[in-house]
């Protein structure tokens, strides 16, 4: 499939552990040619972690996109009447935006970018990152899993011994599951060993 001429809404919610790994992943789409609009939670523009700090994702974002960061409800909101984003992958999804989405909560750029392509009834791809998906999120998982226009980034348990409730994506595979969102296709298999 030829990425010239889409555009990808690529927006990351606040799991800091996978950041390091989803970046080129991001590059993966401007090396194909996609026009990417990065789109951010609250926690990734003024939390610094172990993993990084703010500023530094804040650079390689933009370094990467070429676009300007979309951080606030206001800033996301043209993104429904403008119809730009072809598809909008959220990853990392943590735990929390998941929750958010399947019970219709607006609170941030990235759930304000997805009830805008639900609005326009384009693909949303998720690429979850949380530690509880088999624990009370399982039920938000298994809603958004019905959900019409919304696809999943390949995922498994990524420690079953340690932490048996954690879920994780496959995050080298989520320009393939994009790719099959925009076919209106599921990528297979959904549920892959991670660990």
């Amino acid at each position: 499939m030829s990425w010239n001429g889409k555009t990808v809404g690529y927006a990351l919610s606040g799991s800091h552990c996978t950041f390091e790994e989803v970046m080129p992943q991001i590059q993966r789409f401007v090396d194909a040619g996609a026009n990417v609009i990065p789109i951010v939670t609250n926690t990734l523009i003024t939390t610094d972690t172990r993993f990084g700090t703010a500023e530094k994702w804040r650079n390689e974002l933009t370094r990467i996109t070429g676009n300007e960061i979309i951080s606030t409800i206001v800033q996301a909101e043209p993104l429904g009447p403008s119809k730009i984003i072809d598809v909008l992958t959220i990853a990392p999804c943590t735990g929390n935006t998941t929750s958010r989405l399947a019970n219709a909560i607006t609170d941030s750029a990235v759930l304000m970018a997805a009830k805008s392509q639900m609005r326009n009834g384009r693909p949303i791809v998720l690429a979850i990152s949380t530690n509880d998906g088999l624990g009370l999120n399982a039920a938000n998982i298994a809603k958004l899993l019905v959900t019409k226009n919304i696809y999943f980034v390949p995922f498994g348990q990524d420690d079953p011994i340690n932490k048996p409730n954690s879920l994780v994506a496959r995050m080298d595979l989520i320009m393939e599951a994009c790719e099959a969102a925009l076919q209106g296709k599921q990528l297979q298999p959904l549920l892959v060993e991670r660990h």
